[in-house]
């Protein structure tokens, strides 16, 4: 129950213990159960791709046993992960959400519907991503769930902030935030703080978004949670790059890519891609920032997500839009792959 929370200070390490004993000694039953629990609970934690393939041993047994409500909660956590494309995804999510209706299950609904939620604000449906948070708090509210009612507090919050509602924003993070902290729960306050220093970097107190980012930050990186710590290191590049400090940005965002490239995430790995790019065009180097650019554009279409007009980056200064002109041509859209790339681009102009 600690990863749960938040509070275990070496949650892989023991969730691979546990996991050990179930693999020697568990029923098939009993194995699937530990193996889909850990999974949820550490969502974001440690190896991606095998934490993808426990959820996948774990469907495959109760899909085998006929039990439809871990058929539905592994559905949901897979749906709720960060590899594999968004249409799989989404029949994931789909499917989750109707055995848990059948089933009458108000928490697995909740589930099914977080993750439908993120997908639509992944690709640009505002409107049905804030219809499901509501719809997910009323139900939590209701059931008494309230670490699940911070979660979609923060999530109207994070829709708030991309159709610049920012007074909106504000207060349903912080409303989130105290939830999670009544709860105890240290990953809901996180993910409400997150949101909190992106609505501060959006409106220039760019202090306060780096403390509320720093700790966070730091814990982190003390659970193997590489989506977190790239997350962070992104902002903190966005940051120190609005502050002028081109070093200290270009330090953070090549941190960030590295976070970024361990979570299997394309979208992760875009994210950092588009922070260098603001230093290069920052020092002028416009021809390696429509390179950046390009290859951030192109993970994000193949992964089926481009990013969303309100997602767009708020330059520092004026000279990025040159790059953003050299990334639109074809010969500039390069992939981020090969040894030392995007490192061996700063000596590119």
């Amino acid at each position: 129950m600690g990863s749960l929370a938040g509070g275990d200070a070496d949650p892989v390490a023991r969730a691979a213990a546990v996991l050990q004993r179930y693999e020697a000694h568990g029923e098939p039953r009993e194995r699937a159960w530990a193996q889909w629990f850990l999974g949820y609970a550490q969502v974001g934690l440690g190896d991606p791709a095998a934490a993808a393939a426990r959820l996948d041993r774990s469907l495959a047994a109760f899909r085998a046993l006929g039990d439809r409500w871990g058929t539905a909660a592994c559905l949901s956590s897979r749906a709720q992960g960060t590899r594999g494309d968004l249409a799989a995804r989404r029949r994931d999510a789909e499917e989750s959400a109707a055995l848990f209706r059948e089933l009458g299950d108000g928490w697995g609904q909740l589930q099914a519907a977080d993750a439908l939620g993120a997908m639509a604000e992944i690709t640009g449906d505002y409107a049905r991503a804030a219809r499901l948070h509501e719809d997910g708090l009323r139900i939590a509210q209701e059931l008494g769930l309230w670490i699940q009612a911070s979660y979609k507090l923060t999530g109207l919050g994070r829709i708030a902030l991309l159709t610049g509602d920012l007074a909106r924003a504000r207060d349903c993070h912080e409303r989130g935030l105290r939830l999670a902290a009544e709860q105890s729960h240290r990953r809901g306050e996180m993910f409400a703080e997150s949101g909190l220093a992106l609505g501060a970097r959006k409106e220039g107190r760019l202090d306060e978004a780096e403390a509320r980012l720093r700790p966070w930050l730091e814990w982190c990186r003390g659970r193997d949670g590489d989506p977190g710590t790239a997350f962070a290191l992104a902002e903190l590049g966005f940051v120190a790059e609005l502050r002028g400090d081109t070093g200290a940005a270009r330090r953070l965002h090549l941190d960030g890519f590295e976070a970024a490239r361990a979570t299997g995430d394309p979208r992760a790995v875009a994210l950092a891609l588009e922070g260098l790019a603001g230093v290069q065009a920052q020092a002028g180097r416009f021809v390696s920032a429509a390179r950046l650019l390009g290859a951030a554009a192109a993970l994000r279409a193949a992964a089926g997500a481009p990013q969303p007009a309100a997602e767009g980056r708020t330059w520092p200064a004026a000279q990025p839009r040159r790059a953003v002109v050299w990334a639109r041509r074809p010969s500039e859209r390069r992939t981020a792959a090969g040894p030392g790339w995007p490192r061996r681009s700063w000596r590119r102009r």
